[in-house]
């Protein structure tokens, strides 16, 4: 890492150093400045609580055997900030990053622009430079006054909505849905995940009001899977069969199946494309740290809310693991005790410990909750540590599951891959 870049990311996470700060107006200012460059590409909007990720990895990685030109707007990144912005699925290189942040660096300290809103506008301004036709972004928090909420989309798509930072969005799932459904835009087709029947009803009736015409996978959609490992997808303008995805777990066929619909519904705008350009983009997709085996049975995975534990146990379920070695940690926000209270019933030993560069539950917490269940925990000052004692503890057939934060995953991935520098969403 050059000396330029790193003063230019510490200057960058400096910027969380003034919170999270939910709104529009200072990014719609800061755009103005720049000159709107939102407004010279298409957009492609998702929300949801859990598999934004995913589903915009896959549909990039469609856009990319289309030979469509598109920009990609994640987080959180895993391992480098360049993660987060893509352009035809490859991260942008530190030169970009530092260029610009150097141009938006006046108008952040004029504005007092917050972190989020500035890595929002070097993504815009990065993939109207490079001239990309269309944009898939990812919302950070909520969706109404996300800083990404600025856009005019073609398309909204929500993946499955669940309890996940009630402190800003709101104390229960409609309050939530509403924050989602907060992207919404007149007359803009909006594809939706299955959803609980209530938060289901808020959305239908958002759309409603605005005109929206509504799509929801297992209704407009049907998907079908095979032997826990094909997937088939048939609706408005789309027959797909037995794709056989990379992505493990068969949560990950209906985020999958979400980017497969979003694409066939704007055929308008891109085309029809055909079904193996299809296929070919959802079995090539990958999202590091998802339910991501290494070496030694390794298995890490980013759950970091109650609903991720959920689709995290139901895979270890599917897959009969038991007797796991599990290294643990979570941020503090976290509802902790009940996400490792669903996990214990798979789990020989604990190893608690910190993610690495935020605010944590504190591993003592956790200690009496481990002990009581008559499993076997010991704390760790950090995930190395933790993950070092956990690989001399177990036998060569026992897995070691790692989970709790991306933080915590992004320490441990670091630990065990040789080269981090690049996060290929695409095999």
């Amino acid at each position: 890492m050059s000396d330029r870049y790193r003063e230019s990311l510490d200057y960058l996470y400096g910027l969380q150093l003034f919170g999270i700060k939910l709104g529009l107006d200072n990014i719609r200012k800061l755009l103005t400045r720049l000159g709107e460059p939102q407004q010279a590409m298409r957009i492609i909007h998702i929300a949801g609580t859990n598999g934004k990720g995913s589903t915009s990895a896959a549909l990039a990685s469609i856009f990319q055997q289309a030979g469509i030109s598109a920009g990609l707007y994640t987080s959180p990144h895993l391992h480098h900030f360049t993660e987060r912005i893509r352009i035809d699925t490859r991260q942008i290189d530190a030169a970009e990053a530092v260029a610009l942040i150097d141009e938006l660096r006046p108008h952040a300290q004029d504005l007092g622009i917050t972190f989020f809103e500035f890595t929002t506008a070097m993504a815009l301004l990065s993939f109207q430079r490079h001239q990309t036709p269309w944009a898939i972004l990812e919302t950070g928090m909520g969706g109404r006054l996300d800083a990404t909420n600025v856009v005019n989309p073609e398309l909204c798509v929500i993946t499955p909505i669940a309890l996940d930072h009630a402190g800003y969005l709101g104390p229960d799932l409609q309050s939530i849905a509403a924050e989602k459904a907060g992207i919404f835009k007149a007359g803009v087709p909006v594809l939706c995940a299955p959803q609980e029947a209530a938060v289901e009803e808020l959305l239908r009736q958002r759309a409603a009001v605005l005109g929206c015409p509504f799509f929801m996978l297992g209704q407009d959609y049907q998907v079908t899977v095979a032997d826990d490992s094909s997937l088939t997808l048939v609706g408005p303008g789309l027959e797909l069969r037995e794709v056989r995805p990379r992505l493990p777990g068969i949560h990950q066929f209906n985020n999958l199946a979400l980017a497969a619909a979003a694409v066939a519904l704007l055929a308008d705008q891109l085309g029809k494309l055909a079904a193996s350009t299809l296929r070919a983009g959802l079995e090539h997709v990958c999202w590091p740290g998802r339910l991501e085996w290494l070496a030694e049975r390794i298995l890490l995975d980013g759950a970091h809310n109650q609903a991720g534990v959920e689709v995290l146990t139901a895979y270890l379920q599917q897959q009969q693991l038991r007797g796991l070695h599990l290294v643990f940690g979570c941020k503090a926000d976290k509802q902790a005790e009940q996400m490792l209270a669903r996990l214990l019933p798979f789990v020989a030993r604990i190893y608690l410990t910190r993610p690495p560069d935020v605010a944590a539950v504190d591993p003592e917490k956790l200690m009496q909750q481990a002990e009581e269940s008559g499993i076997v925990a010991d704390q760790y000052p950090t995930p190395a540590e933790a993950l070092s004692a956990a690989r001399q503890q177990r036998r060569p057939e026992d897995t070691i599951l790692v989970a709790g934060s991306l933080f915590l995953i992004a320490a441990v991935r670091t630990e065990l891959v040789a080269d981090t520098d690049t996060l290929p969403i695409v095999i």
